[in-house]
């Protein structure tokens, strides 16, 4: 399986396979602190070689740079089927309302396959 996408954005969509991304961005820029980010999307592109068609589970963390975890665990199943093809893409879409930060700092959103880490990507918080 290799990742294909993951990404922070505005807003996003998965339809009949399709995916619709808004906003991309890895940085998010407060005048204080603490503060609420009202919205946003994670959005995660999985490919599968046929070898690997069946039900994984999967698990997002978040951890700071003190290892502190900034929201609970995302955690779920993805089904992956074929259709006809070697290989096939999954998509995993979350939107997260109101996520507190205390401090500027950085956040690794880290994504687990069948218990294995398999890619994070950062969210920068900056002060204005």
């Amino acid at each position: 399986m290799k990742i294909e996408l993951f990404t922070f954005c505005d807003f996003a969509q998965e339809n009949s396979g399709k995916l619709t991304i808004v906003g991309t961005f890895d940085t998010i820029i407060s005048r204080s602190f603490p503060c609420i980010h009202p919205l946003l999307s994670v959005v995660i592109r999985i490919r599968f070689d046929i070898w690997e068609f069946a039900q994984h589970s999967f698990r997002i963390e978040t951890r700071d740079l003190d290892g502190e975890m900034s929201i609970d665990p995302i955690i779920g199943n993805v089904s992956v089927q074929g259709t006809g093809n070697a290989s096939a893409a999954s998509h995993l879409v979350f939107a997260i309302s109101k996520l507190k930060f205390l401090r500027s700092g950085v956040v690794n959103f880290v994504l687990y396959i069948d218990d294995k880490e398999l890619s994070s990507i950062p969210l920068y918080i900056r002060k204005a």
